[in-house]
This record gives C-alpha cells, structure tokens and sequence, in this order.
C-alpha cells in the first residue's frame, strides 16, 4: 500500500482552500450573480467583467502583502469618493490604513485632501501606465 507524503497532502489542501475562498469572493464580495444572457458574446463579456475584477482584487491583496481581506479592501475602495469643493478642487473625505497602504503600493497618494482636477487627470494617466 502506497502511503501519499504529508506535504503533498498539506499543499493540496492548501490550494483546495484557495480555490474555495476564490469562489466566496466572486460570489460574496464582487456580488457575482447568475445573469440571464442568451448571446454568446454577452455570456464570455460578463464571465471576463467577473474575472477581470477578481484579478485586480487580488493582485491588489499581493500588492499590500495580504495584510488586508479582499472585504475589507473592497469596503475601502467602495469608501474612497470626492466632492467637487469649488470651481477645479475636488475633496477627498475618505482615508484608512488601508487606502495608505494601497496608495503606498500602487504610487498613489491618498494624504492629498484636496487636489486640482489637472492633479487628478495626472494621477489617473500614471495609473493606466
């Protein structure tokens, strides 16, 4: 009788787990639904929306070392909103640890209340590089 080695039935446990959580977070946080699409095109534009989100959500999770949950940060970006103050300043009235460490990892500063609209087209035009 052929006995399986504990660290490869610890690593696949490990990615059963991952696997799992990954469907509990399409499903819960992302608020992935079953939606009712007959054209093939829709079906794989809505799978790839789905996918795409969960890929940032992750790698925004690596970014920050997974010190934080994929809820939390969800919650966090969720939060992060401004107000147009006055004629070209826009305010920033969100911030956490979260958003700063988020911020530190992808060169985005988030200690900036208050920015002119050509600061905030500057910083979205860094972000798509």
């Amino acid at each position: 009788m052929a006995t399986t080695p504990l660290s490869l039935v610890s690593s696949t446990c490990q990615t059963l787990w991952e696997i799992e959580e990954t469907f509990r977070i399409t499903k819960s946080t992302l608020e992935a639904r079953p939606v009712y699409v007959s054209r093939e095109d829709r079906i794989g534009a809505h799978f790839l929306t789905c996918f795409l989100a969960l890929v940032i959500l992750r790698l925004m999770q690596k970014k920050v070392n997974h010190r934080f949950s994929t809820e939390k940060i969800l919650e966090c970006l969720n939060s992060i909103a401004c107000s147009n103050e006055q004629e070209n300043l826009y305010l920033f009235d969100y911030r956490s640890e979260i958003s700063d460490a988020l911020g530190d990892a992808l060169g985005i500063d988030f200690t900036k209340k208050r920015l002119r609209l050509g600061e905030v087209k500057n910083i979205l035009a860094a972000v798509k590089k």
